[in-house]
């Protein structure tokens, strides 16, 4: 990924992982920002005004900048989302962590999150870089993938489960 490799050429990685951070953490709270990015109807100008005017705002690194920059240019801020995951999995890469995509019901709390990557820490024996997301309909529980693995303690999933064990018992 292009942001990845030029941060690491620049010796930048420290400032643009911040840089991710809040971007992703902005991209989370506010509707107005997915809204902005994935809207077909502004102009390239106005997509490029207003990653100009949000870099300004968090006070991002020029580098960053940049690359919103050219995602706005290039008509491509539906993929911001996806490139700022992307940049996270690469650094954890980079870092020897492996990387987990935890899906769960509601939102994690940093105490949560903090409590699941230390327990996948003992688990897996190495770092785990954690990315997470919502899907409402597990009703609860969490699904962790990492690499080729999943573990499932979703509540949907064990009412599946249940229901298919019920069909058999007539």
């Amino acid at each position: 990924m292009a942001l990845f490799e030029l941060a690491l050429d620049a010796d930048a990685l420290k400032a643009v992982e911040s840089d991710v951070a809040t971007l992703s953490a902005a991209l989370e709270a506010s509707d107005d920002l997915r809204a902005l990015v994935g809207s077909p109807l502004l102009s390239r100008a106005e997509q490029k005004a207003a990653m100009a005017g949000l870099a300004a705002h968090f006070e991002l690194q020029a580098l960053t900048s940049n690359f919103l920059g050219t995602l706005a240019a290039n008509r491509r801020l539906g993929v911001l989302k996806a490139a700022l995951a992307d940049f996270g999995r690469l650094l954890g890469a980079h870092r020897g962590e492996l990387s987990a995509e935890v899906t769960s019901a509601k939102a994690l709390t940093k105490t949560q999150s903090e409590a699941l990557r230390k327990s996948l820490k003992a688990a897996m024996g190495r770092d785990v870089a954690i990315t997470t997301d919502v899907d409402e309909g597990l009703l609860g529980g969490l699904v962790v993938k990492i690499g080729s693995r999943m573990i499932d303690s979703s509540l949907k999933t064990k009412l599946d489960t249940l229901s298919v064990a019920m069909k058999g018992v007539q």
